[in-house]
């Protein structure tokens, strides 16, 4: 500065070499901060990033958690729930709130419950794991009071002290096991009792599949056949066959599987059958299809004694049929009219004299009540006569002979002489009639000359 009036100039000089180096400090130290703030600023959105990773990842594994469909219970060291899933309240009754902080002995029944803290110190202490690592089925309890089993799997999540339980109801499972010995029960029982009523059954049954292989038989199989069931089972069905049946049976089945053509199914025939001992006998062949189970069922019943019943029959009314046309021939070589008639007065039988006497054929009489072959006025009180002496069992013209009046065809009458006999208790009667007019014109004629000559006396 200038000095005023003396012509001088004055110079202060002030040495900044500190201030320049405090100054140099503070500009470092604020270049420092303002890294760090940087970094700070940095640091806080990785953070962020980490904080929004980490909290979208819980939101997905909780959401993850909450679709599983088992219960999922996070506990601690001292046995206090941090964690459960959606599925822990749907299946216990709790809500979240009510399950976080608690003790994971609330979901067991009272038995359990009291020691299973005791449980955890004593695997905390010892290290020896009973529980965890392994899966077992225990009962659990609901928020209101019912149990249920269940299969509880635990793990030890490493690290964080924390233990993990998965839970899995097992009430549908073991309903439908109960549900499932029923029905196996109940099959079992209805098998017994089929196989009760087939190896009842008085034919022999064979079921065989696709290739002809036999897969059961009945008792009356073996007795039939001779051989056991167990002799049976798993050979070709063939072997019952006469050997000219057998090489082609199969061939048969095939022809069936390709075409669904079917020749014996569905039918009944008569076939023959062969023995263990190689004899043969007729039998009735019954084939069926078991829909859906690819079997084929036949039963077979064996014929040979209805076959030597029928041969017998045969004969014996071929014997019948003999003497029968033995009974006929001397019948029709009567000299009187026969009828046989039943209780309802219809006639059962006539002879050849009654077709001869009467006028109507045999065809006309079968079958027509017998009062065809009476006055009208005798014709319509016939039936009750009848009827009288079944309620009754009084006989009035029973077992006797009696001089009647029957009618012809043509309507003509003539005298007659009737006797009536009941065979045994064939519930029959038969009737003979014996024709009066050629007798009655005789008479008349006798009578007629000894009038003649007492007059000429």
């Amino acid at each position: 500065s200038q000095c005023k009036n003396s012509g001088l100039i004055c110079g202060f000089i002030r040495n900044l070499s500190s201030e320049k180096e405090a100054e140099s400090k503070y500009f470092e130290k604020q270049t420092q901060l303002y890294s760090k703030e940087i970094q700070l600023k940095q640091k806080n959105s990785e953070t962020k990033e980490i904080m929004n990773a980490l909290v979208k990842n819980q939101s997905m594994v909780m959401g993850i958690l909450d679709a599983s469909f088992h219960s999922l219970f996070v506990i601690d060291e001292n046995c206090i729930i941090q964690m459960v899933n959606k599925k822990s309240c749907e299946d216990f009754g709790w809500t979240k709130e009510e399950f976080l902080g608690e003790n994971i002995n609330m979901i067991m029944p009272p038995d359990v419950a009291a020691n299973h803290d005791q449980y955890m110190k004593n695997y905390l202490s010892t290290g020896v794991k009973k529980m965890i690592g392994t899966q077992r089925e225990v009962t659990a309890r609901r928020k209101d009071g019912s149990t249920f089993p269940c299969v509880l799997g635990l793990s030890e999540t490493r690290n964080f002290g924390l233990y993990c339980g998965f839970i899995r109801d097992l009430t549908a499972e073991k309903k439908a096991a109960s549900e499932m010995r029923a029905k196996t029960n109940e099959l079992v029982r209805n098998e017994s009792i089929v196989l009760g009523i087939l190896n009842a059954s008085s034919n022999a049954l064979f079921v065989i599949d696709e290739s002809c292989i036999i897969q059961m038989v009945n008792s009356k199989s073996c007795e039939v056949f001779g051989w056991t069931e167990e002799e049976f089972l798993g050979k070709n069905i063939n072997m019952i066959m006469p050997a000219n049946v057998a090489v082609h049976h199969d061939e048969y089945m095939k022809n069936y599987l390709n075409t669904g053509i079917k020749k014996m199914i569905g039918t009944q025939r008569e076939v023959t059958a062969c023995r263990k001992d190689g004899s043969s006998f007729p039998c009735l062949l019954d084939l069926s299809e078991a829909k859906g189970s690819g079997l084929i069922c036949g039963f077979i019943r064996d014929l040979t004694n209805q076959k030597a019943s029928e041969a017998a029959l045969i004969e014996n009314n071929r014997s019948l049929e003999e003497n029968q046309n033995v009974m006929s021939g001397i019948l029709d070589a009567a000299f009187h009219a026969l009828f046989v008639i039943n209780d309802k007065c219809i006639i059962q039988m006539v002879n050849e004299k009654a077709c001869e006497v009467f006028g109507w054929k045999k065809e006309e009489f079968i079958g027509r009540n017998v009062n065809m072959i009476m006055p009208p006025e005798i014709a319509a009180h016939h039936d009750q006569y009848m009827k009288q002496y079944i309620e009754t069992g009084v006989k009035k013209m029973m077992g006797t002979q009696r001089e009647v009046t029957a009618q012809r065809k043509d309507g003509t009458t003539f005298p007659c002489s009737l006797g009536i006999s009941e065979p045994g208790q064939s519930g029959l009667f038969c009737g003979f009639i014996r024709d009066l007019t050629q007798e009655k014109a005789r008479e008349s004629e006798i009578i007629a000359k000894q009038v003649a000559a007492e007059k000429l006396s």
